[in-house]
């Protein structure tokens, strides 16, 4: 039900839209940074126990393949929300040959609006449902048209959630706002008028947090139209707040009401505990009366709405005392809620919320190489006919799609898995009926490294995955999740020391094993839509670090058992403050005005990756296991090796020296089933790129990489005797033949 790491990186993604600013620091702060950095490396060094002289062997078992996989589907970038006049700067021919040069293949567009808590007008055109005022429900043309360049974000007037992404006129509830014209009301696509299904099956729900415990003993809720006839408040008893520990404390029911009214209503707890901080309604029959927008519209009275919350007690002398704080923004007492309208109106664009690159834009610029591209629709503030009018509009055009995403971080938004489930079968249905080969997916999960939990249901299951795909089994529908994605960003950007990099394939592996655990079939691809190091900007992410964590995680993801990988971000962003030191998401170091200085540390890991280990445009290759047993003093193995089996024949074996301190010594044995042992014959090619390369200078704005060398390219001997030294943390690429000797 959400997460730390979900605010977090809202508030990376937030910094898009405010212009990339620049934090002042000091030198002193610079100075603590760097040497906390520093230490931590230093520490590492002392902890190795490894013998430069020591010969390791790295075996490959050649008998059977793990995986097949092609680069031009498998290996990937994205594309994200941009900041208002940056779209025109980053599809210029310059800096998109730069961002190409990273050599990843296809693309994943990035939905943003919908942390936004907005609709996203994909196209400006498109048609009102109620015309005559320019509001309610928006319908993007289908019909190509003018050359869409540029699309925008509205946010939902009817919002129930405090906090959140996006610009400041949306970050703030409905329900404690002081304004009783203004409300809260929930999605009407999740009633019965539409999901089919009895209401109480899609319970809708309002959590009050009152930021600390409080004697409070009265409740008073002003319900706008529709509102709730049947209705629970309860209170959480537990020592963890309910939406990131679900499992860790358990809601008591301390008022029933089974035949609202609306209104005011005033409703006295029954025996709550001294002191309480969270209260929720959960709400599971509608009166179904019209509000306020077109009554003629069955959307207007389907579902819940709530004008405004007051929580308290009474004096001695009968006078309520409310300890709500009622203010339209940040500071209000904070509420969550279950879903949004998405009824909005013309005026409620915000043109200062960031840029989402238009579809047309978006694919003839080349930004896709070429190759089908990952797109995704709103589904959860937005409607199935908006979303099939975006898919007829991309086909019309002749655009190629290899899968469609559905909607945007559910888990991140306290969305309850079978709401979810009920929103992505109705617009599954009309995705379908537009096109019945449409590969869709989902859920798109924030970048978490444990299964994601939610509030027992019923059953008592927990897991939002796992009730997910039931949920789809119990209405015969599997089949319309053709992928299941999710992001990946597995370290906390404060908290990372260099034994992160010896645990991102525990955490992989980890990770990939719970989704199946959930139920996710195993004929159904695992995609990694979105990763980076961290979903906060970190030193790290510019240090060399980062280039042997990029290697391992994509060797790693591929070797557990992970489809596709798509690494974040593809454009330049400006260099700036952040955890440790200075530094930037992705592939480039840039100044403001996103002039390109230098290249980072993963922008030459991924040349190595998609240039060196694999071949784009080459055709499927064929990953082997490989394993090393050279460990450290504290047990942690220095050397991963991941092999490849090019389509023209050759081997292609991608080795990671994570000693700080000390080159190795390898050799390559590859085992067949027969018995036999192979190793390189003829010439093999080595490709490195490590400390020896690149090392970051934090240095406040001027920051950069010195030395910033590419990657060292050298031809070795090949032999059954042949050794290849792997210099101190270094990201290696071995090429060659090998012939087969009996041993």
């Amino acid at each position: 039900m959400g997460s730390r790491e979900h605010l977090a990186k809202q508030r990376r993604r937030a910094s898009v839209h405010q212009g990339f600013p620049t934090t002042a620091i000091t030198f002193f702060a610079l100075l603590c940074n760097t040497f906390l950095w520093s230490q931590v490396s230093v520490e590492q060094e002392s902890s190795s126990n490894s013998n430069p002289k020591q010969i390791t062997t790295i075996r490959v078992d050649a008998t059977h393949p793990l995986k097949s996989f092609d680069p031009d589907v498998a290996l990937g970038t994205s594309i994200d929300i941009l900041p208002q006049g940056v779209v025109d700067k980053i599809y210029t021919p310059a800096i998109l040959k730069e961002s190409l040069s990273a050599g990843w293949g296809p693309i994943t567009y990035r939905q943003n609006t919908e942390l936004q808590g907005a609709a996203w007008h994909w196209n400006p055109d498109g048609t009102w449902s109620d015309t005559a005022h320019h509001s309610g429900y928006f319908t993007g043309s289908a019909e190509p048209g003018e050359f869409i360049r540029h699309s925008a974000g509205y946010p939902l007037p009817h919002r129930g959630n405090t906090g959140g992404d996006g610009h400041s006129r949306s970050k703030y509830s409905r329900m404690t706002d002081g304004d009783p014209d203004t409300y809260w009301k929930t999605n009407p696509y999740l009633t019965s008028k539409f999901t089919g299904e009895d209401d109480s099956l899609h319970p809708q729900w309002v959590i009050l947090d009152l930021g600390a415990a409080e004697k409070i003993d009265t409740l008073r809720i002003d319900w706008g139209n529709p509102y709730a006839r049947n209705y629970v408040v309860q209170y959480w008893s537990g020592e963890k707040e309910p939406l990131a520990n679900p499992a860790a404390g358990v809601w008591i029911s301390s008022g029933i009401v089974s035949d609202g009214r609306g209104g005011l209503e005033t409703l006295k707890f029954t025996g709550p505990p001294a002191a309480l901080r969270y209260v929720r309604i959960w709400m599971t029959e509608s009166s179904n009366t019209a509000g306020s927008g077109d009554s003629s519209d069955p959307r207007s009275s389907a579902g819940y709405a709530i004008r405004e919350l007051y929580a308290g007690s009474s004096t001695e002398s009968g006078e309520f005392v409310d300890l709500i704080k009622h203010v339209p923004d940040g500071g209000q007492t904070v509420v969550h809620a279950s879903s949004v309208d998405p009824w909005h109106s013309a005026a409620d664009l915000d043109s200062q919320a960031g840029d989402q690159t238009g579809m047309d834009l978006f694919y003839t610029s080349g930004l896709t190489n070429h190759l089908p591209a990952m797109i995704p629709v709103a589904m959860l503030y937005s409607t199935p006919e908006d979303a099939a009018a975006q898919i007829a509009y991309v086909k019309k055009r002749g655009y190629p799609i290899s899968y469609v995403e559905m909607g945007e971080e559910p888990d991140g938004q306290k969305m309850l898995p079978e709401d979810y489930g009920a929103l992505y079968l109705q617009f599954a249905t009309a995705l379908h009926q537009v096109d019945p080969k449409l590969k869709l997916g989902g859920p798109i999960f924030e970048g978490v490294n444990e299964d994601i939990e939610v509030w027992p249901d019923s059953r008592g299951r927990v897991s939002w995955l796992g009730r997910f795909v039931d949920y789809l089994k119990q209405h015969g529908r599997l089949a319309d999740l053709s992928f299941m994605s999710f992001e990946h960003y597995p370290f906390p950007p404060c908290d990372i020391t260099w034994s992160d990099l010896y645990r991102e394939p525990e955490l992989t592996e980890g990770i990939l094993k719970i989704w199946r655990a959930d139920g996710v079939p195993a004929n159904v691809p695992l995609v990694n839509s979105e990763s980076n190091l961290s979903w906060g900007l970190t030193q790290p992410m510019t240090d060399i670090f980062a280039a042997l964590w990029l290697a391992d995680s994509v060797g790693s993801f591929f070797t557990f058992g992970g489809d596709i990988y798509y690494h974040s971000p593809i454009q330049p962003e400006p260099i700036r403050s952040g955890c440790r030191g200075w530094s930037t998401y992705g592939n480039f170091v840039a100044d403001e005005n996103l002039n390109i200085h230098a290249h980072t540390s993963q922008y030459q890991a991924s040349r190595v990756i998609n240039l060196e280990w694999v071949k784009h445009g080459a055709g499927t290759h064929r990953l082997f296991s490989a394993s090393a047993d050279l460990k450290d003093g504290a047990g942690h193995v220095l050397i991963t090796a991941y092999p490849v089996q090019l389509p023209d024949g050759q081997w292609s074996v991608m080795v990671i020296n994570k000693d700080q301190s000390n080159p190795h010594k390898v050799r390559l044995a590859f085992n067949s089933g027969t018995g036999t042992q192979s190793s390189f014959s003829g010439p093999v090619t080595m490709i490195t790129f490590g400390s020896e390369q690149y090392v970051w200078r934090s240095e406040g704005p001027e920051s950069h990489p010195d030395p910033s060398l590419p990657p060292v390219t050298t031809t070795v001997p090949g032999g059954v005797d042949s050794l290849f030294t792997l210099p101190k943390s270094s990201l290696n690429v071995l090429r060659g033949s090998i012939e087969s000797m009996g041993r």
